[in-house]
């Protein structure tokens, strides 16, 4: 596997000496857990910087605030941010109809009509979930003017009374067409920049979604992920990530990459927030039929407990450690942090495998060419096959193809259907090493709550020439498993964000969420992005 394998998925060599070993007598500074959430930067004289929705729905039921209000609000910030001051271009479109919503939110809300706790709360959608009123793209010139209706979860977000603030940025494709193209660049949107360092890559292919929930651009935001397109640009972003079971909320109308891999999932400031958008989207879809092996109780309202980490068993994945020493110094206080809080550390071995790359690879080349020719012909896109699109990338060369090519467009486009045994050969080998001898397996043997490991190093340079070159990326396992994961910030590196991965077997949402949001009170190290233009550069006053 080469292009998917883009954050070195596993990570290998030996683990660093130590690198998870705790001093006897060692202490750890409150200055290094407490993190205070204070700026001076210009950019963020915002009237409703770091609001939850908490806050919102408060502010909302007590009349100081409207709908209408916060919404304008959001739309000016994405005018002041997204393509003057920093640039920060993580938004395709806006909705044109977000301030009509906003004020039947209002109108709703008046009459006593309130549907739940989303109800008025502005949220951006990733530009390859149909949307209706606006074009989804994937960030592909090629879907400028394809316009199809709401997909399922946008759906149920409308139904629970949510504003649809408009389409986010993304990495083309999802980061599916060349195996050396920079995260968050697309033909459509431009490159995304990182808000903590706005010459840095903002990871993908959630970019848009990320950047803009860390840039304080809307409330909440939904992003994608087949292997780490949610966790990565959340933890490079310095946010909240939640990559459900595949199944929990339905992929119809996604353009998608891989069904075995593929879901949404929320984005958002903080561990509450992501669960407010989590609940909001679930739900059984006859159109996915992943959605019905759906567990009866996942009922998340008492999830949010700060003592969760109290006598819970977490496996420290050690695998992950050892390739960057300030990647470490962080997981290490994060670990210190978990057991003052009352929790046991076991470390365990690669819950990855050995050599499942290439077939992941495999696995997905071959569903992204039959889900992708689905999709086209389903919702009635400008162009109805992957064989369409490679040409009409070809005849549009100097904008397409003008920074990377589309080999794994043309690598697909090669494979045959789903029967071949090839691909049945490679699913098998993916899924026994990720869950019977992987994640189940370390589990099981070790009675884990859950799996804990460092999400993300620092995000890299943005290089549109060469391409990506990140690494010490941990979202495989999860990813290919098909199993959740929740990434909270844990620290930084020269003012870049860092986080920390909660992974569970199939449907323990509830459980992760507990610990994470434990460790989140505990901790606090969201930070406010600066919009510096590189890691030297002094803040701006």
């Amino acid at each position: 596997m080469k292009r998917r394998n883009f954050l070195k998925n596993s990570l290998s060599g030996s683990v660093v000496a130590g690198a998870l070993s705790i001093l006897p007598g060692s202490n750890i500074l409150a200055s290094d857990i407490q993190k205070p959430n204070t700026s001076k930067n210009k950019y963020n004289n915002f009237e409703f910087l770091e609001w939850d929705i908490a806050r919102m729905r408060r502010s909302m039921e007590s009349g100081d605030l409207t709908s209408y209000k916060l919404t304008k609000a959001y739309l000016k910030r994405i005018e002041e941010l997204n393509h003057t001051g920093p640039d920060l271009k993580a938004v395709i479109a806006v909705n044109p109809k977000a301030e009509d919503q906003a004020r039947q939110r209002d109108a709703e809300r008046v009459a006593g009509k309130t549907k739940g706790p989303m109800h008025g709360i502005p949220v951006l959608i990733k530009d390859n979930i149909n949307t209706a009123g606006m074009p989804t793209t994937a960030g592909s010139l090629a879907l400028s003017n394809h316009t199809p209706g709401n997909a399922f979860i946008i759906n149920k977000l409308e139904e629970a009374g949510a504003v649809i603030l408009g389409k986010a940025n993304l990495s083309e494709w999802a980061n599916f067409r060349s195996v050396r193209s920079s995260s968050g660049w697309s033909g459509v949107g431009g490159q995304c920049k990182n808000p903590y360092s706005l010459d840095r890559s903002p990871c993908g292919s959630s970019s848009g979604s990320g950047v803009a929930v860390a840039a304080n651009m809307c409330a909440v935001a939904i992003g994608t992920e087949t292997n780490g397109s949610i966790i990565c640009p959340s933890g490079i972003n310095g946010v909240v990530g939640i990559k459900p079971t595949v199944g929990l909320w339905s992929r119809e109308g996604i353009i998608p990459i891989s069904h075995t891999q593929d879901t949404a999932g929320p984005i958002a400031r903080t561990v509450s927030d992501a669960v407010a958008l989590l609940a909001a989207c679930m739900g059984k879809d006859p159109n996915d039929p992943a959605t019905q092996e759906m567990a009866i109780d996942m009922n998340f309202d008492d999830a949010l407990d700060e003592l969760s980490l109290k006598d819970a068993r977490l496996g420290v994945a050690k695998n992950y450690m050892g390739k960057h020493k300030e990647v470490d110094a962080a997981m290490e206080k994060s670990i210190l942090a978990i057991q003052e809080a009352g929790a046991q550390i076991i470390e365990i071995d690669n819950i990855l495998g050995d050599d499942i790359d290439d077939a992941e690879m495999t696995v997905l080349l071959y569903e992204f060419k039959d889900g992708l020719n689905r999709y086209l012909k389903t919702y009635d896109a400008p162009y109805k096959s992957l064989a369409e699109l490679i040409e009409y990338n070809k005849k549009n060369e100097s904008s397409e193809l003008k920074w990377f090519g589309q080999e794994i467009f043309e690598m697909a486009e090669k494979k045959g259907s789903l029967n071949d045994q090839e691909y049945l050969d490679a699913l098998v080998k993916i899924r026994t090493n990720t869950q019977k001898k992987g994640i189940d397996k370390y589990m099981e043997e070790h009675d884990l709550d859950a799996i804990v490991m460092p999400t993300n190093a620092p995000a890299w340079t943005i290089d549109l020439l060469l391409g990506d070159h990140g690494y010490a990326g941990s979202s495989g396992a999860a990813a290919m498993s098909g199993y959740p994961n929740i990434t909270v910030p844990s620290g930084d590196i020269h003012g870049m964000p860092v986080g920390i991965s909660f992974v569970g077997r199939a449907w323990s949402e509830k459980k992760l969420i507990g610990l994470a949001y434990a460790f989140e009170q505990l901790t606090n190290k969201r930070m406010i992005p600066q919009y510096r233009e590189s890691v030297s550069a002094q803040s701006e006053e």
